[in-house]
């Protein structure tokens, strides 16, 4: 039995095509609707599942395909993120047979295939599948790696990908001097559709290679957000997820992770680093003007239209990038418009991971480093109000320049 399956977004057709085939069915998939009616043709699919939203031509017009042109009775099932019922009932109209609205169990597309069109007669071995959540939206997550051989939670990583559908991991290696490049590469080893391993030759600091990352990430274009996490997981997978269930539910552009205690969160922290932060926390609120509790926390979700301004110049510091995002968004749509774009969200677990790069010296070195920000972005703005300045008079004064002499 064949099943052809047309989602834009690879990330989601990957898990779906391995689970049918391991039940028995024979399996194609398509990124495009004009790809997917070439493969109605060559294929002769018994069973056609395709997603609605796609770019350039909707998921609708397979179902017209299908019905109105060729005159077929082949099944059709919808697994879609679209909720509209509008759309639900045109699927419906034009003679879809099933529709799924994601997020929902991969098991559950599988028991719909069965009904459809029944099971295979030489069926895959029987197999105690983990349940896979098949999402509708896709992650990129950037992991910055300096010398993590010993720290790095390989099995935490592979278990979440393997259960949560739409996420692809970008491990960032960022010239470490132990074997990190190695443990990197042995873990994407037959994973290659779902992690990354991105090298830079020469340490260049954690900004830095947070920065590569998210523009290295951009580039895929079935990603819908992109955020990054720290190696150590001492912000849990399971808090990032609702990160991103949050900016995927609201207008937020930028979704980040806060270590405030707070009744049942385990969160925990050494005293004296914990005056530290505090201290340059309190600096942070008067650069941004922005009642931020906790911009360093080291997990953070971006919607995929403002990784350009966040991540397209180097940052002036190493340590505290993220004050700078913040900034370069303000800068970008103004204080007013940053605030509705911003949000801060309580994670229900963080702990302070041992072997921590950033030293009490270092923390203290910040301050300084807040100040550098302080004067650049300060710079940066004045040029951009005087270039808007420059150019007012130009529209107002057009014949200036030609009277000169």
């Amino acid at each position: 039995m064949k099943v052809l399956a047309i989602d834009d977004q690879k990330l989601v057709l990957i898990p779906l095509a391995l689970r049918l085939k391991e039940l028995g069915y024979q399996v194609e998939t398509a990124t495009s609707v004009a790809t997917g009616k070439a493969l109605i043709e060559s294929f002769q699919p018994d069973l056609v599942i395709v997603d609605i939203n796609m770019p350039a031509t909707s998921g609708i017009e397979i179902v017209k395909y299908i019905r109105n042109e060729k005159k077929s009775e082949t099944p059709i099932m919808i697994l879609s993120g679209n909720t509209d019922d509008n759309i639900i009932a045109q699927a419906f109209d034009l003679g879809a047979n099933d529709y799924m609205k994601k997020p929902l169990s991969l098991s559950e597309v599988c028991a719909r295939t069965k009904r459809l069109i029944g099971v295979p007669n030489q069926m895959g071995s029987k197999k105690d599948f983990q349940d896979v959540l098949i999402q509708k939206r896709c992650v990129g997550v950037v992991i910055p790696c300096y010398n993590e051989e010993e720290r790095l939670l390989s099995a935490a990583f592979t278990s979440f990908i393997k259960k949560n559908s739409g996420y692809h991991l970008c491990f960032v290696n960022d010239g470490s001097k132990d074997n990190t490049l190695q443990v990197l590469n042995e873990l994407r080893k037959g994973r290659e559709d779902f992690i990354t391993v991105y090298d830079c030759k020469q340490n260049g600091g954690k900004a830095e290679a947070v920065r590569l990352g998210m523009l290295h990430m951009a580039k895929k274009q079935d990603l819908d957000y992109i955020g990054f996490l720290d190696a150590d997981l001492s912000t849990d997978l399971a808090d990032f997820d609702a990160l991103v269930s949050t900016i995927e539910s609201t207008d937020y552009k930028i979704v980040s992770g806060s270590r405030i205690s707070r009744m049942g969160a385990n969160i925990t922290k050494e005293s004296a680093r914990k005056i530290i932060s505090l201290s340059i926390n309190y600096i942070i609120r008067k650069i941004l003007s922005m009642d931020f509790k906790d911009t360093q926390c080291g997990a953070k979700i971006f919607h995929k239209d403002v990784i350009e301004t966040s991540f397209k110049d180097k940052f002036v510091t190493q340590w505290i990038f993220d004050v700078e995002i913040f900034k370069r968004i303000t800068l970008k749509y103004g204080l007013a418009n940053a605030k509705k774009m911003l949000c801060e969200q309580p994670l229900k677990r963080w702990i302070h991971a041992d072997g921590s790069k950033l030293s009490m010296k270092d923390s203290v070195k910040i301050i300084g480093q807040l100040g550098q920000i302080a004067i650049h972005y300060r710079a940066n703005k004045k040029s951009k109000k005087n270039a808007t300045i420059n150019f007012s008079n130009e529209m107002f004064f057009p014949l200036e320049k030609n009277l000169e002499v």
